[in-house]
């Protein structure tokens, strides 16, 4: 099952944040890696498949709405076709709708449900389809979130998608485990993204601003015990381990990096 060529790697919701930062350093670790994002991101796309040439290693963006199906299907063969294989999947895409559950209507609920889980499920299902037929193993890593931990107000349908990635990604790693995938996943607090000031931002049009004021000064000083908010770089340099042949023995974990907000 050793494999000693260039590995693969595909990055979704890679276009900014998170899934940016996790490209450049798997492109930083040696990997080829192939970068996924909505079509409105194709831009994006474009300049972080410069930066990762740059650092010597192949690369392609791949316009992908993980939620449907045929695009993650294409996705994958278009990655395994153009450089070769697939080693580690990274289902980073996720959307986050702010509210109180009273306040969230069904179709805010099911978008955040159709990315959050869905699309990890799609991701994780046709990575492994192929590490399966390469018989080489393979890394399948996903996006909890501290919230899939710990429900939070406000963010409750968030919450919920992303404890049902935890859950996916224990039950990835129990089917997948006799063909040598791990399936792993981590746990980011709140991270200097515009994801979260898009959080923030909705926060504001919607709740009392006392209440905005706690919500905000709460994040703020939510890592106490190192005295700073996460960035990008510190989830990916925790992806650079998962997707590591030093983490072979790791699986079914979803992985907490949050400067000690929580506490597993």
């Amino acid at each position: 099952m050793t494999f000693t060529g260039t590995r693969v790697a595909i990055v979704t919701g890679a276009a900014q944040g998170i899934g940016r930062a996790i490209a450049l350093r798997l492109a930083q670790d040696g990997l080829d890696v192939v970068v996924a994002d909505l079509p409105s991101k194709s831009t994006q796309l474009d300049d972080l498949v410069t930066e990762i040439e740059a650092k010597d290693r192949k690369s392609l963006s791949v316009p992908t709405d993980v939620s449907v199906e045929e695009q993650v299907e294409n996705l994958v063969r278009v990655t395994v076709s153009s450089l070769g294989g697939l080693d580690v999947m990274v289902a980073n895409a996720g959307i986050a709708p702010v509210g109180t559950l009273m306040d969230t209507n069904l179709d805010e609920f099911n978008r955040a449900w159709s990315v959050n889980v869905q699309g990890t499920l799609l991701c994780y299902r046709h990575a492994a389809k192929v590490m399966i037929e390469q018989k080489r193993g393979g890394r399948i890593i996903g996006a909890c979130s501290f919230a899939g931990k710990k429900g939070t107000i406000y963010i409750g349908a968030y919450c919920a998608t992303k404890a049902a990635v935890r859950s996916l990604t224990q039950t990835a790693a129990t089917e997948f485990g006799k063909h040598g995938i791990t399936v792993n996943a981590y746990a980011p607090g709140p991270v200097d993204t515009s994801l979260t000031s898009g959080m923030i931002g909705k926060l504001s049009t919607m709740i009392p601003s006392s209440d905005l004021m706690d919500v905000t000064t709460a994040m703020a000083s939510s890592q106490p015990l190192l005295g700073r908010t996460g960035v990008p770089e510190d989830v990916s340099n925790l992806v650079s381990f998962i997707a590591s042949k030093d983490s072979a023995f790791i699986t079914g974990q979803s992985m907490t990096v949050d400067g000690g907000m929580w506490f597993d």
